[in-house]
């Protein structure tokens, strides 16, 4: 795996892991709802799914961060796999936001975008580069 897949990786690993805690643990308070573009009518319905989402981020950065390590110290097949596959997920699960927001599930409208982008983005670029 070149370097730009493995920057790409690392850069939708910490992006994960960042916004991970303030999904799980802030969602509650107003300035983690802003941060995440999400207007929630009754906060308390929301926390499961949102911990969920968060703890799903966490997985997913972990598994990268992991495989980028089994390749350097030596693993590279297996850490490659890993990459792609926790790559794979990292841009099916902001294609999924994406098309949520589409149809009409995101409040408000729209505020996906920065979500898809920031999350869909590294590891679409991993999964070009690695081509190369």
């Amino acid at each position: 795996m070149n370097l730009v897949a493995q920057i790409a990786a690392i850069f939708g690993a910490v992006t994960l892991s960042v916004v991970a805690p303030f999904e799980m643990f802030f969602y509650a308070r107003p300035f983690a709802r802003k941060l995440l573009h999400v207007d929630t009518k009754n906060v308390d319905d929301a926390r499961l799914w949102a911990f969920c989402i968060g703890a799903r981020n966490l997985m997913a950065a972990a598994g990268t961060i992991i495989g980028l390590v089994m390749m350097w110290t030596g693993d590279v097949p297996t850490g490659v796999v890993i990459v792609m596959t926790a790559s794979w997920y990292m841009l099916l699960s902001a294609i999924a936001m994406g098309a949520a927001d589409l149809l009409g599930f995101w409040r408000p409208r729209g505020g996906s975008l920065t979500g898809v982008l920031g999350s869909g983005i590294p590891p679409l670029v991993v999964l070009i580069a690695a081509l190369f």
